[in-house]
């Protein structure tokens, strides 16, 4: 299977690279991995009144600023993807019961995966159809092959948002991500020759996988962000991006 696509606008959004233009000197921080580092560090997120900015947990401000940046059209479709979602609200509510202590209405109602979406179309008075996607470790490709679906099915550009935020102390022995807390969203629209980024995704047997040359996030920004071609394995499938 192949998808491709044309990127028309693209953002992303980690600690020590908010902005765009930061993923160019990417390379020189990409060792810096210590979650200390991050604590208490989330987007500004200046476009939300701070009243309601406050109550948003740090993916989901992650997932919202990255979601401006793209600055996709009026009233879109939208996918947004995470692999753990709002967990960490999750692990303080059933702390909260284990502790007999009453659950907050708040926690309990941007508990859930689609968090990101929902908030995302409060705001911007969004009412197009929005997807909420979780695949473990191939979250990012499968809600690729969800937005070449739903391109396929009509050719409007869509807004796609990635996000993810380290997990909890107590499941740090089930995952090693090392790149997290990050944020990245596209403007997709079907493949085009006059397209000035072009993306390809290909899906790989395992044993393809085993001798592809890895490729991680932050290398794929960083090649967005200088205009670089660059192709290799990530979330399972063979990325390749081409500036025309």
């Amino acid at each position: 299977m192949q998808l491709t696509f044309s990127i028309l606008s693209w953002g992303a959004w980690a600690p020590k690279f908010p902005q765009r233009d930061d993923w160019q000197i990417w390379c020189k921080h990409s060792a810096d991995t210590s979650k200390d580092d991050f604590e208490g560090i989330s987007p500004a997120l200046p476009q939300v009144p701070a009243m309601q900015r406050r109550r948003f947990s740090r993916l989901t401000k992650m997932m919202l600023d990255v979601s401006f940046q793209c600055q996709a059209a009026p009233n879109c479709r939208s996918i947004f993807a995470s692999r753990h979602g709002e967990l960490h609200r999750t692990i303080g509510l059933l702390e909260d019961i284990i502790e007999k202590q009453p659950l907050s209405p708040l926690g309990f109602s941007q508990s859930v995966h689609n968090t990101g979406s929902g908030i995302f179309g409060i705001l911007t008075n969004n009412t197009a159809p929005s997807t909420s996607i979780a695949a473990g470790t191939e979250t990012l490709s499968q809600a690729m092959v969800e937005a070449f679906a739903q391109l396929h099915q009509s050719p409007e550009p869509l807004l796609l948002v990635f996000g993810d935020d380290p997990v909890p102390p107590v499941y740090d022995e089930f995952t090693q991500e090392f790149e997290l807390p990050l944020a990245l969203g596209f403007t997709l629209a079907p493949a085009d020759d006059a397209a000035t980024v072009t993306l390809t995704l290909s899906q790989l047997t395992p044993e393809e996988q085993q001798q592809a040359t890895p490729l991680s996030y932050g290398m794929l920004l960083h090649a967005l962000a200088t205009s670089q071609d660059i192709a290799g394995c990530l979330s399972h499938w063979h990325w390749n991006l081409v500036h025309a």
